[in-house]
């Protein structure tokens, strides 16, 4: 039976910047993904956008590792030639009453560290963008957008060069301890067409969306230790001709999401959302990503609020992304949560719920805080 350091279950892009980073440390790796492709769920259905880390709680995992992920992220973007587009973006009031609501958005994004992030008058905002209307507004200047299918890609490159190997259509069927407590590492079950056996030392679950699932096969997990998962459904519209707006434009945070806002892609293209849908599904193979273009009649009333000239009839149906959420409905917003050693008592088992956005931007800081838990794992044992 093949021994390998490391199996890292997932090659989205929290699983490519984990296993890249492990790989960097010299460890003998490899990358399970079910899918023929790398990044095909959640990673190929989002915004792109590279957030600042203006909404979450102070000292929360979300406001510290996209901080740090912001600033990463542009650096590897700028040596690695992954493109970007910084925007910038402005979240607005739209009338009087929500200004009270900006200025607690801006007084948590100051308390996490945001740079260059201000709050100007409507005056001001407008002479940045002529056709928004607004009482006032923040501006963020280190929000912008990634081209995430290249930088992926480059993680992937990066992987690879430092010894590490991917499967593809390798789903993990089960995963059992070895030794009392997982000291002697995991003897992992592996489907797919070349079905296999391996024994590794260390087994690190980014399967986003499927991560309670894929930790329930995981044997000697109790299963408090295993959250449930809920779907938030996001769906976008796309808006036929010229962008209004060059930056990126949102509302006040609504419950579940950050409101149905306006992103460019990177050719400067303008697309809508995402809204929030919560699904009444058990798992994520139930999921139907085909976007209901009745759910565009909210699009227009929400969008007008601070682009009063969107026309009728100006927004097309185009694609939808599921949020990986741990929280119900109604519940204050999770937090990134990295479930370890500490917690479950399996040596070697790190299984990572709950990374919903910014997990895009927060990749390579969360891949560095987990090789700093392992090591720190490494050193109590």
């Amino acid at each position: 039976m093949e021994q390998v350091d490391c199996v890292v279950i997932g090659a989205g892009v929290v699983g490519l910047a984990v296993a890249r980073e492990m790989a960097l440390q010299g460890r003998e790796i490899i990358l399970l993904e079910r899918e023929n492709a790398f990044g095909t769920i959640s990673s190929a259905r989002n915004s792109e956008v590279i957030h600042a880390g203006i909404y979450y709680p102070k000292d929360s995992l979300k406001a510290k590792l996209c901080v740090e992920g912001n600033h990463l992220l542009y650096e590897y973007c700028r040596s690695h030639q992954v493109a970007t587009q910084p925007y910038g973006k402005l979240i607005v009031a739209s009338d009087e009453q929500q200004i009270d609501d900006l200025q607690a958005i801006l007084y948590k994004a100051q308390n996490n560290g945001v740079p260059e992030i201000q709050l100007i008058s409507a005056d001001q905002a407008k002479q940045l963008e002529p056709k928004l209307s607004c009482s006032a507004a923040i501006l963020s200047a280190s929000t912008g957008i990634v081209d995430s299918h290249g930088f992926m890609l480059s993680l992937l490159g990066g992987f690879e060069d430092a010894g590490g190997m991917i499967a593809y259509q390798s789903p993990l069927i089960s995963a059992k301890p070895i030794g009392p407590g997982g000291e002697g590492g995991f003897e992992l079950n592996i489907g797919g067409p070349d079905g296999m056996k391996l024994q590794t030392k260390l087994l690190i679950n980014c399967a986003g969306m499927s991560a309670p699932a894929v930790a329930q096969r995981i044997e000697g997990l109790h299963p408090d230790q295993i959250p449930k998962a809920y779907f938030a459904k996001g769906n976008y519209f796309s808006l036929s001709g010229k962008s209004p707006f060059t930056h990126l434009i949102y509302p006040i945070p609504e419950p579940g999401g950050l409101g149905v806002h306006l992103t460019l892609d990177m050719g400067g293209q303008a697309k809508f959302g995402p809204d929030v849908e919560w699904l009444d599904i058990e798992n994520e193979v139930q999921i139907d990503y085909t976007v209901n273009p009745k759910r565009g009649n909210g699009f227009y009333e929400a969008v007008r609020r601070y682009w009063p000239d969107l026309k009728d009839n100006a927004l097309q149906p185009d694609y939808s992304g599921v949020r990986a959420k741990i929280v119900a409905p109604n519940s204050p917003a999770g937090d990134f949560c990295f479930n370890t050693p500490q917690e479950h008592g399996l040596q070697g088992l790190y299984n990572l719920y709950g990374f919903e956005s910014p997990g895009l931007t927060s990749s390579l800081a969360i891949a560095k805080h987990l090789e700093n838990l392992v090591k720190g794992a490494s050193k109590s044992f």
